[in-house]
């Protein structure tokens, strides 16, 4: 259980920043844990922002919904340069489906860490095939503190990491539930792949 470092309000001196980075495939709780944390700096008296990408209408056109259905109020955004011009003189920015934004999130997390805020971070590291996801990989590098959270394997009931895209859309971007992905164990992704490209030669 992540336990965080500091809740308290700014001292006259100000605070260091730091950036968190909860990450893992669909269906992981990624999004469940954000909320989590974010309430819990609700509670201890922080200002808190939140940011999500524009597209990312799956659940609530504003607010940032689980699949557990928790939600909690948030500012959707076009591009992540927007996120330092509304962020203002906030203790704590959270931010959801970080792996849809421009590369230019890495600088804007930094750049709100360095100016002494808490910035929660939530994303898919990994792409239906298995890759580095956007700007993920760099917001691990720069990151404080890193959550890998994890599924159920659909197939195995083992810890899944992976996720399975069910159709045959092979835009990297491609927002969808269960009836689009699988959380998937290693094995059972990587032999997924194996069936889906023998069908297909």
């Amino acid at each position: 259980m992540f336990i965080e470092p500091h809740l308290g309000k700014k001292e006259p001196h100000g605070r260091t920043g730091w950036i968190e980075v909860i990450c893992g495939c669909m269906f992981s709780g990624k999004t469940e844990e954000l909320i989590r944390r974010l309430n819990r700096a609700l509670i201890a008296k922080q200002k808190v922002e939140i940011f999500k990408p524009v597209t990312d209408t799956r659940y609530h056109d504003q607010n940032i919904v689980s699949h557990n259905e928790n939600a909690i109020r948030s500012t959707p955004v076009n591009f992540a340069a927007d996120i330092l011009l509304l962020s203002g003189d906030c203790d704590v920015v959270g931010i959801d489906e970080a792996q849809f934004f421009d590369e230019g999130i890495v600088d804007v997390c930094n750049t709100l860490a360095n100016g002494g805020k808490r910035v929660i971070v939530a994303g898919l590291d990994m792409d239906f095939e298995g890759k580095p996801f956007g700007p993920m990989p760099y917001l691990l590098a720069v990151a404080e503190f890193v959550t890998k959270v994890h599924a159920i394997c659909a197939r195995t009931g083992e810890l899944a990491s992976f996720s399975y895209r069910l159709t045959e859309d092979k835009d990297q971007v491609l927002l969808g539930e269960k009836a689009e992905y699988e959380a998937r164990s290693r094995r059972s992704f990587v032999e997924g792949l194996k069936k889906r490209k023998k069908v297909n030669e």
